[in-house]
């Protein structure tokens, strides 16, 4: 005997309405359409979904293929950083690569300069070139902050990895005075240093040693340094947007 389906209250008996396969999801499907139920989609919400499949399924599937690939070119896709310019060519921050493709999909930023591999996000129905830095669309103001971190990346960049005692590639932070005497941990008592000079000077004082400072440290200064600050790795393509610091 085959299966009765219940007749929904105002449907002519045995017919019964067949639900629709939407793509996009029910909750997806009623947010683009008019409260009344019918009518063609929003702008806003069509809008949207193209925004959301471009930075969800394209840079997931590319994510993917770099994974497999084993691309020792870049950072994983995941920990990839773009700069974001003001519309002055400002630099403001490092964004995630997801939120630069939002930006520039949103048409609220645009690309200056994209991976010098040339690698292209794609999804079913965009493509949107791999950005290394974008630039706002309108001008934003930013408030001032003159205190720049502590951070061993900046550091690093101050001293552009070399060391302060021997001039050799430096590999690791020191304090000028140890803290063991009363040193503190600010930019004017940290110095980079190389593994070697580190272990010699352990907890003395330069005098102990007959040591001289290459360069006077002294705490950096200007917008950028607070950019370069919080990043571990630049991209190239950010040194002329950098000043000094690059």
């Amino acid at each position: 005997m085959p299966d009765r389906q219940p007749t929904p209250i105002g449907s002519p008996a045995g017919v019964v309405p067949r639900a629709s396969a939407c793509p996009m999801g029910s909750d997806t499907a009623l947010a683009s359409r008019p409260s009344g139920g019918q009518g063609p989609p929003q702008p806003t919400a069509v809008a949207s979904l193209v925004v959301r499949e471009v930075a969800n399924s394209a840079i997931d599937a590319i994510r993917d293929g770099s994974d497999r690939a084993g691309s020792p070119r870049s950072p994983g896709w995941s920990r990839r950083r773009v700069l974001l310019l003001n519309a002055t060519f400002e630099p403001l921050t490092a964004l995630p690569l997801r939120r630069a493709v939002v930006l520039v999909v949103r048409g609220k930023a645009e690309v200056v300069h994209g991976d010098p591999a040339g690698l292209v996000l794609h999804s079913s129905s965009s493509t949107v070139v791999v950005p290394s830095v974008i630039r706002l669309s309108s001008y934003v103001r930013v408030p001032y902050r003159g205190r720049v971190p502590m951070t061993r990346a900046g550091l690093m960049l101050r001293d552009r990895y070399r060391c302060a005692y021997c001039g050799g590639r430096a590999e690791t932070i020191d304090h000028v005075v140890p803290r063991s005497r009363g040193g503190q941990h600010t930019w004017q008592n940290c110095v980079a240093c190389c593994a070697k000079c580190n272990h010699r000077k352990a907890d003395k004082l330069l005098s102990e040693l007959g040591w001289r400072l290459r360069v006077v440290p002294v705490a950096p200064r200007g917008p950028h340094w607070r950019l370069l600050a919080g990043v571990t790795d630049t991209d190239p393509l950010w040194l002329p947007y950098l000043g000094e610091a690059a």
